[in-house]
């Protein structure tokens, strides 16, 4: 499969530079394939790239950390609390549907340019999709196991760490692959919108000046880090979920 999805990219990368090439495409709009990976290995090599990469991959993991952080937490709370869940389900719909996009100038104003701003848009963006999957992979646990490990006179503590945790880290798995990279999208977005430093910044840059090879300098090297990090992810959850066959089926689901 590999060797496929690697064909697949490179036919699109031939049939981009070809098109560009031919004039089919402008190149101010598009630049070439080969003009991005020159800018981009000039970057590095400059190393004028290092910094602002380091600042967002910073920014990025303090939101995945925080935000999966507190999102399981709260997805284990409410998930086994249905009075707390029933009370709270109006609130968590409503603040899940705030546009980020609005959020991030009052954490500018709140935060300043610096990278909490960039860090607390980012955990508004992780929070809820950990959440909601961690809430229903807990409520998606058979009850008839949870009322078995009850018998064996398992108390609270066990029958999370023993029955509900295993259960539920698919849907975790699922929802950290998704978050991966809207923690680097909300980071991006928040560096674009007001920043000093960061890739979001750099792309920022070269849009004021029209560089569109700049532009997608920036967004190469972004989706370069998410599949990186996405590979890291797939081995952790290979390794961590040795024991369950990887064909189960999830999803993202709200309380309800």
């Amino acid at each position: 499969m590999l060797v496929w999805q690697l064909l697949l990219g490179a036919a699109f990368v031939a049939a981009w530079q070809a098109g560009v090439s031919a004039k089919l495409m402008d190149k101010f709009f598009f630049s070439r394939p080969s003009d991005i990976a020159l800018r981009v290995w000039q970057m590095f090599a400059a190393g004028t790239v290092w910094g602002h990469l380091g600042t967002t991959l910073l920014e990025a993991a303090l939101s995945f950390v925080i935000g999966v952080s507190t999102g399981v937490l709260f997805g284990f709370v409410l998930a086994r609390n249905k009075f707390l869940a029933a009370l709270l389900d109006p609130y968590i719909r409503v603040t899940n549907a705030l546009p980020r996009v609005v959020l991030a100038p009052i954490f500018l104003l709140w935060f300043g340019l610096g990278i909490w701003s960039k860090v607390a848009l980012g955990v508004t963006v992780v929070f809820f999709i950990v959440f909601f999957n961690t809430f229903q992979g807990v409520r998606e646990v058979d009850p008839v196991i949870v009322n078995n490990a009850r018998m064996l006179g398992a108390n609270e503590r066990q029958l999370i760490r023993h029955v509900l945790i295993p259960s539920a880290l698919t849907w975790i798995f699922s929802s950290l692959h998704i978050s991966i990279g809207f923690a680097i999208i909300a980071v991006v977005v928040g560096e674009y919108l007001g920043a000093s430093k960061g890739i979001g910044y750099m792309i920022s840059q070269a849009e004021g000046v029209f560089d569109t090879t700049g532009v997608f300098a920036g967004m190469t090297i972004l989706a370069a880090v998410v599949l990186c990090v996405g590979a890291g992810v797939d081995r952790l959850e290979r390794y961590l979920l040795r024991w369950k066959a990887h064909n189960t089926n999830t999803g993202s689901a709200e309380v309800s």
